[in-house]
């Protein structure tokens, strides 16, 4: 068993009475040893200026963390296929919808990773096996309900880099 752990923090303004809804929603993730990450709610959900838009809302944080956990995870299998992956980029959507009792929730993630590889070339089936094999072994996809999807890229754009040998 493993545990993960986060502190979040936020405090009030002196000047913001709190009860009339207008404070404002930036606040810190904390992780590890100093590692602080800048948040707030979404200005899709929260109106600008209570919200701040250059921050990680929790969406994206979910977004991110189902595309990183699914890339990690790619990146070992390739490896220990004998692939060199040189880029990966995922440009990855979520989609907020209402369910069945009309509250918001994370329907769908779309993860649309874009593979460059250098040296020996996997095929489309390869690639396939490999995206497959790290969707079923993501941690964070595994804790969700969201759906999750991958669009792949044609092949082409997939296959990267030609060999430089």
């Amino acid at each position: 068993m493993a545990e993960y752990f986060a502190e979040v923090q936020w405090q009030r303004e002196p000047a913001e009475a709190f009860v009339d809804q207008r404070y404002h929603r930036q606040h810190e993730w904390h992780f590890d040893e100093n590692v602080v990450v800048p948040a707030s709610s979404s200005p899709h959900i929260v109106p600008l200026p209570y919200s701040q838009a250059a921050a990680v809302d929790p969406e994206e944080a979910l977004v991110a963390s189902l595309s990183s956990c699914h890339m990690l995870f790619f990146l070992s299998i390739a490896a220990s296929a004998g692939f060199v992956v040189e880029r990966y980029v995922d440009r990855a959507c979520g989609r907020m919808d209402k369910n069945e009792a009309g509250a918001w929730w994370m329907s769908q993630v779309v993860l649309k990773p874009a593979v460059e590889f250098s040296g020996k070339i996997p095929s489309v089936g390869d690639l396939a096996k490999f995206h497959h094999q790290a969707h079923q072994q993501c941690f964070i996809a595994n804790s969700v309900r969201t759906e999750v999807k991958l669009e792949l890229a044609d092949a082409p754009a997939n296959a990267g880099l030609a060999s430089s040998s």
